[in-house]
């Protein structure tokens, strides 16, 4: 079994009866939501409310019951990938596009859980290219920022060489940062900017990480 598997179905064992829970995107999650799907079979009774449409698709072929974040009071427990977690537990997300709305179903659970395997826990955020969700109109002024910036940025392209679209309708702007030593200081500066609608800096966000590692299973309680 590979380690993404593995955390994928160890964090579906966190899912309890009547609970809401919030289903991630990603090729990690992929493994959790297929494991919700054989529990609901098994008559497991859950809602679901997804952060993108790749896993609602997913989901529904399950036959995992689905709200919207906005027919649901709250999510009880969110589980999800990230795509670097540092020392602190501070996390990078939205490599596979879904930042916005993965933010948004995680601030309003109650609980988040990362599932990652170990290639993703590092020292020091930034060698992952950080995503930065944006409005198309003003986007290339943008751009210019980052490039004074010196963050290196590139304009997000689909498998057609065309440029990726949001499910929320945006742009995605990656920024090559090698090393992020102020999380928080970049999060408000990127906050600030008009026509940024969400980036990928997870700041205290997480409260548990399930790691996969070679050696087995490492659950980390964050905060």
């Amino acid at each position: 079994m590979n380690l993404k598997q593995l955390v994928g179905e160890k964090a579906a064992e966190y899912v309890k009866e009547g609970m809401v829970v919030g289903l991630g995107t990603g090729s990690t999650a992929y493994y959790m939501v297929e494991a919700l799907g054989k529990r609901v079979k098994e008559g497991l009774s859950i809602t679901g409310v997804t952060t993108s449409t790749r896993t609602k698709e997913h989901a529904e072929k399950l036959g995992i019951p689905l709200k919207t974040i906005d027919e649901v009071k709250k999510v009880d427990l969110t589980i999800d990938g990230a795509d670097e977690i540092d020392a602190h537990y501070q996390g990078i997300k939205g490599g596979g596009g879904a930042l916005l709305f993965e933010k948004i179903v995680a601030d309003y659970s109650d609980k988040v859980i990362w599932i990652v395997d170990e290639s993703k826990m590092v020292e020091t955020l930034g060698a992952f290219p950080l995503p930065v969700e944006v409005m198309p109109y003003g986007s290339q002024q943008l751009v210019r920022i980052f490039e004074e910036k010196g963050f290196h940025p590139t304009m997000r392209k689909n498998d057609k060489e065309e440029t990726y679209l949001t499910d929320g309708g945006h742009y995605i702007i990656d920024l090559q940062m090698d090393k992020i030593e102020d999380p928080n200081s970049l999060a408000g500066w990127l906050d600030s900017l008009t026509g940024v609608m969400e980036h990928g800096l997870f700041l205290n966000r997480v409260n548990t990480i399930i790691v996969g590692r070679e050696s087995g299973l490492e659950v980390i309680e964050a905060r």
